[in-house]
């Protein structure tokens, strides 16, 4: 394979981010031949970037099976992420696909499944555990830097959902919105690679009246297979100001992860202080689509597949819908990759 041909369905946030500033990154190796969306004009401006054939919404098969790309980007919406996988997979066409991988456990384990027996390159755009802050975080506790971890908290707080950048049709949906899946799926996701694997949820979720709109607060308990316990707190519509933290308390100290990259670390009974992650460019294999790039040129790349992905949406659902209040089991849903 030379140049990668790539068609990108959704020209959201994350769709025009690859148009505009992955791409040219790797524009010797990676061009982006086909475009699909609803609205006209973000069309036209990444036709005018990028040279590529132009579809609306409706034309995704169509688009498929006209360009015959060698991967798709889905950056839709979370409800239309089976169909447009489903239907790339059918062709042989690489999947890189946004998170959530789906929209329920159900279609998560169905795209698994195809995406494995396809033998295609499969994606899901997980990228916060190779944040330098996150790979500094699990060094220290890997070292012992706060000696043995006793608990961890997790906070979700927001002064409103959706935020103010953030707004859609979608997204303060409770059928495919809310900041515990929008949000959350990422921490869960991190905490899966940095922490082990969890193997209890305890959640209680609060929702509106309005049985269309998504939650407004949770308090959950997340067991790790070393019997760790992480405390999550979220809520909308009552923080002052926005904090997405991680925070992780050991026997001699507590290392903070604040808001996604300020990093912060005390030994006990110390002011904390913030602290620059020693972690070098090579350490770092972002952005992910430029290893996605290395992978489908034969190269080694690191990426997070959809097992990843189902296994980080085992715990979502888990969270979102609790079968009850009590410690849930969440070991038997699990994939494990064929060795």
């Amino acid at each position: 394979m030379s140049t990668i041909r790539i068609a990108v369905t959704g020209l959201g946030n994350m769709g025009e981010r690859l148009v505009y500033h992955w791409l040219p990154l790797y524009a010797d190796q990676a061009e982006v031949v086909a475009v699909c969306d609803a609205d006209g004009d973000k069309r036209s401006r990444a036709v005018a970037a990028t040279g590529a054939s132009e579809y609306e919404a409706a034309e995704y098969i169509r688009m498929l099976d006209e360009i015959k790309p060698d991967l798709v980007y889905i950056a839709v919406p979370p409800a239309f992420h089976y169909d447009a996988a489903l239907a790339a997979f059918e062709r042989g066409i690489a999947v890189f696909c946004e998170k959530p991988l789906a929209n329920s456990l159900d279609e998560a384990h169905a795209l698994l499944k195809c995406g494995a027996e396809s033998g295609k390159l499969h994606a899901v755009h997980f990228s916060f555990p190779q944040e330098p802050a996150v790979l500094q975080l699990g060094q220290w506790v890997n070292e012992g830097k706060i000696g043995a971890i006793r608990e961890l908290e997790l906070l979700l707080h927001f002064p409103q959902w959706p935020r103010a950048w953030q707004q859609n049709s979608w997204i303060s949906t409770r059928h495919q919105g809310g900041f515990i899946l929008e949000v959350g799926v990422h921490w869960i996701h991190m905490i899966q690679q940095v922490f082990g694997e969890i193997t209890h949820v305890q959640s209680h979720v609060i929702y509106p009246d309005d049985p269309q709109q998504c939650e407004t607060q949770v308090q959950a308990t997340l067991t790790l297979e070393n019997g760790l316990r992480v405390q999550l707190s979220g809520h909308s519509g009552q923080a002052e100001q926005e904090r997405v933290s991680l925070l992780v308390h050991g026997e001699q100290g507590d290392i903070a992860l604040e808001n996604w990259e300020q990093l912060y670390w005390n030994e006990t009974d110390q002011a904390p202080q913030q602290v620059e992650p020693s972690i070098s460019p090579e350490q770092s294999h972002l952005p992910i689509f430029g290893e996605i790039v290395k992978l489908l040129h034969g190269q080694t790349g690191r990426i997070y597949d959809f097992y990843d992905g189902y296994n980080a949406q085992v715990v979502l659902e888990a969270l979102r819908q609790p079968a009850s209040e009590s410690d849930v089991d969440v070991r038997p849903l699990y994939i494990r990759r064929e060795q």
